[in-house]
C-alpha cells in the first residue's frame, strides 16, 4: 500500500504498523486485523459535491466527491497498531469517498484526502492517521479489513478512485459532519444522523461557567462568564474595514459573552481575545484583530460595554468578530483564559441568525 499522508483540515499523524513477514519475523502478523468486530456504519447521504482541488502545479482541478460510507470501529481494530500515547483510548472511524476527475486532462499527484475531516459534535477535528509499515517484506496492507481503499494518485479524466481514511475521535465524542475545506474557499458539508450533542464537557448555549483571566501585572482573576449568543453577521457591518479577498467571501458571525469578574483586582475589557469559534467543518477560528483607534467600532458588535477597567464584581458585555468560508458554521464557543494551564470551557454554540 502507498503511504499517504492525510488530514490536513484537521490534525493527522503517522502511525506504524507492528507486522512481521510471511516468514515468521517478530511482530504480530496482518492475518490478526482479519478477526475485528465489524465496523457499524453510521447514517450519512452520499451526496456528490462538486470541488476543486489544487495540486503542485498549481492548477485549480475540478473533481466530484462522494463520501460513500463512515463507519464507527473498535479498539480491536488497530491493536496490532503502535498507538501514539494521545490516540490510545481513541475510537477509529472509517470514511470512504470516491473522487472523479471531472476536467479535461489527466490530474497526478491527486490527494483529496488531505482536504477532509470527520468533526465531532463540539466541532473538533478527529484525528487524521495515515499508516506506515515498518518491514517492507510484510505480507498483506495491514490495514483493518474495512478500511482497504488505497485509492489512486493519477486519475485521467472522467476516471473515478476511491480511498478509505482512517480518523480518532475520543470515546466521549460522536461524529456529527464530515467536511471537505475546498480549494476554493468554501466549506462542503456533509451531515453525519444520529450523533447526540452534549457529551464530552460541551456545556448549554446559555450555561455561565467559571473562567480565569490575568490583570496587568499577570496575576489571575477568576471571571463568572455567561454566553449572550452567536449572531449571523454582514459583510456591510465591516465596510470601514480593509478586508482581502478572501475575506470578502466569507460570513461573520458575532459571537457576544458577558463576564463578571470575582476575583480581587481590576482587569481590562479584553476578554473576548480568549474566545474561539469551533466550526461543523472542524475548524477553529479566532476572533478577527479590526484596527479602529478612536472610531465607532462594529456597531453591530460592540467589542466591550462599558468600555473602562472592570473591577471587582463588575460585569462587562463583549463581542468578537468571527469569519467563516461559506458552508460552515458555528459548533461550538471556547473561552481559554490568560495564565499557565488556565482551563478552557466550552458551550454548545446556538446561533439565532440575526443581522
Amino acid at each position: 500500500m502507498p503511504i499517504r499522508l492525510a488530514g490536513a483540515a484537521g490534525t493527522s499523524a503517522l502511525l506504524l504498523l507492528a507486522v512481521g513477514c510471511a516468514g515468521g519475523d517478530a511482530g504480530r502478523q496482518p492475518a490478526a486485523a482479519e478477526s475485528v468486530t465489524p465496523a457499524k456504519p453510521l447514517p450519512m447521504k452520499p451526496t456528490p459535491r462538486r470541488a476543486t482541488w489544487t495540486g503542485t502545479d498549481h492548477t485549480a482541478h475540478p473533481l466530484r466527491l462522494t463520501p460513500t460510507r463512515l463507519a464507527r470501529g473498535s479498539d480491536s481494530d488497530l491493536s496490532h497498531i503502535r498507538l501514539d500515547g494521545d490516540l490510545k483510548g481513541m475510537v477509529p472511524y472509517y470514511l470512504t469517498f470516491s473522487y472523479t476527475n471531472t476536467g479535461k486532462g489527466t490530474v497526478k499527484n491527486l490527494s483529496p484526502e488531505r482536504n477532509f475531516s470527520v468533526n465531532g459534535t463540539d466541532g473538533q477535528a478527529a484525528q487524521a492517521v495515515s499508516l506506515f509499515r515498518s518491514n517492507p517484506l510484510a505480507t498483506g496492507s495491514g490495514l483493518p479489513p474495512e478500511c482497504r481503499e488505497s485509492g489512486k494518485s493519477e486519475l485521467a479524466a472522467g476516471a473515478t478512485a476511491a480511498i478509505c481514511q482512517i480518523f480518532m475521535l475520543p470515546k466521549s465524542q460522536q461524529p456529527a459532519t464530515v467536511s471537505y475545506k475546498d480549494d476554493g474557499g468554501d466549506t462542503l458539508m456533509w451531515q453525519v444522523g444520529g450523533a447526540k450533542g452534549g457529551p464530552g464537557g460541551v456545556l448549554d448555549p446559555d450555561m455561565p461557567a467559571d473562567g480565569i483571566t490575568t490583570d496587568s501585572r499577570d496575576r489571575p482573576v477568576s471571571l463568572r462568564i455567561t454566553p449572550k449568543g452567536v449572531r449571523t453577521g454582514s459583510l456591510a457591518d465591516l465596510s470601514r474595514f480593509d478586508l482581502d479577498a478572501d475575506q470578502k467571501k466569507m460570513t461573520p458571525y458575532y459571537v457576544t459573552m458577558q463576564y463578571r469578574n470575582s476575583g480581587k483586582y481590576d482587569v481590562l475589557p479584553s476578554m473576548s481575545d480568549g474566545v474561539t469559534l469551533r466550526t461543523t467543518g472542524g475548524q477553529t477560528v479566532q476572533k478577527m484583530t479590526l484596527i479602529d483607534i478612536g472610531g465607532p467600532g462594529v456597531a453591530t458588535c460592540p467589542a466591550a460595554v462599558p468600555d473602562k477597567m472592570v473591577k471587582p464584581n463588575g460585569v462587562v458585555t463583549e463581542c468578537s468578530v468571527h469569519l467563516l468560508p461559506k458552508g460552515d458554521s458555528p459548533a461550538a464557543v471556547v473561552f481559554t483564559g490568560d495564565g499557565h494551564d488556565s482551563p478552557s470551557v466550552t458551550w454548545r454554540a446556538q446561533v439565532d441568525g440575526g443581522k
